[in-house]
């Protein structure tokens, strides 16, 4: 079995280069093929969660296995590994000990998917709320698949906040980007992006207005929450990566669903392929995105034989080394 370190894994390892094999893996999905499990866990309560996410889909020469764990004893506090195996005789072909790099870039490339298919097409602000490296990922994400001229940052931690802006701006140097709070940095926008780990509503729906899109990607188990359940009762369209898995282990969306403030339009695999996701500039859309096995099968496909070549000399700066500099 061959073991890649997170430094090969991120030379080789983009979401630029992962969008369109997600978007074809979430299509994919949402026609019923193959299947994709999720156990989550929490051996040290709300300080440390372990999510086991795992796929396989027919046609694929691969199935794989992850590992992402999340302890805030740990720096940095995100880690795991996924474990490709042949899908002919089960045996495990290699080890990427990613250090979550995979999963980041992989929900990044969701999230330009959900931005491609929802968002309005002239949208040019965007509102991140969180400060870590899902959302630097999740703002160039949206920057690259819409016109967007101003980004504002609001999370608890100003410092924290600015070293996003400055890591932005030398991503975005056309780009306005500043530091806000998140009222304010969300009554300006057309895009806002959500990427936390809250226990807390970040998002309110009484802040939103016609025609913003919402993605939300950090409330990823039962227990979190980004949007209280007026965004959910705004919503016009609401968009989720799994009909069965995202309402079991998105706590916000399952609060809005127990005191009936929401129902789900569409997976996001279904908008890809054509179901209807947006159908007028006034509307507000929501994806509600947790992540799912395929996305990480997908991304393993893509980057195993670019890692089997070496892949580019010089590694790309790391997300955290900009955000903890």
């Amino acid at each position: 079995m061959k073991v890649f370190g997170p430094d090969a894994i991120r030379r080789a390892a983009g979401f630029p280069e992962l969008v369109e094999p997600v978007a074809r893996a979430l299509a994919g999905f949402s026609a019923g093929l193959g299947e994709a499990p999720i156990t989550v866990f929490a051996p040290a309560g709300d300080q440390g969660d372990v999510h086991v996410k795992s796929a396989w889909m027919p046609g694929r020469p691969v199935f794989t296995v992850k590992v992402g764990t999340w302890f805030a004893a740990r720096r940095p506090p995100s880690g795991g590994y996924i474990v490709v195996h042949d899908a002919t005789d089960g045996e495990p072909l290699a080890l990427l000990r990613d250090e979550h790099h995979i999963t980041d870039v992989r929900t990044a490339a969701a999230g330009a998917v959900a931005a491609r298919e929802l968002a309005l097409a002239d949208a040019a602000a965007l509102a991140v709320i969180g400060t870590g490296v899902q959302a630097y990922l999740q703002a160039l994400a949206v920057c690259a698949m819409r016109p967007i001229e101003a980004v504002t940052v609001s999370g608890r931690n100003n410092d924290a906040a600015r070293r996003l802006c400055s890591a932005l701006q030398a991503r975005l140097p056309d780009a306005a980007i500043s530091v806000a709070a998140a009222e304010q940095a969300v009554r300006r926008a057309d895009v806002i992006v959500t990427a936390t780990a809250s226990r807390q509503p970040v998002l309110e729906g009484a802040w939103l207005r016609p025609g913003q899109h919402v993605t939300a990607v950090g409330a990823d188990d039962p227990g979190k929450a980004e949007l209280d359940v007026a965004c959910f009762r705004r919503a016009d369209v609401v968009v989720v990566d799994s009909r069965d898995l995202t309402p079991r282990f998105a706590g916000d969306l399952r609060a809005a669903i127990d005191q009936g403030a929401t129902g789900i339009d569409a997976e996001l695999g279904e908008v890809v392929s054509g179901r209807p996701g947006r159908t007028a500039p006034d509307q507000i859309t929501v994806a509600k995105l947790i992540g799912l096995g395929v996305q990480d099968l997908a991304a393993a496909e893509a980057v195993l034989p670019l890692l089997r070549d070496g892949g580019p000399a010089t590694p790309p700066a790391s997300a955290l080394d900009l955000l903890d500099a």
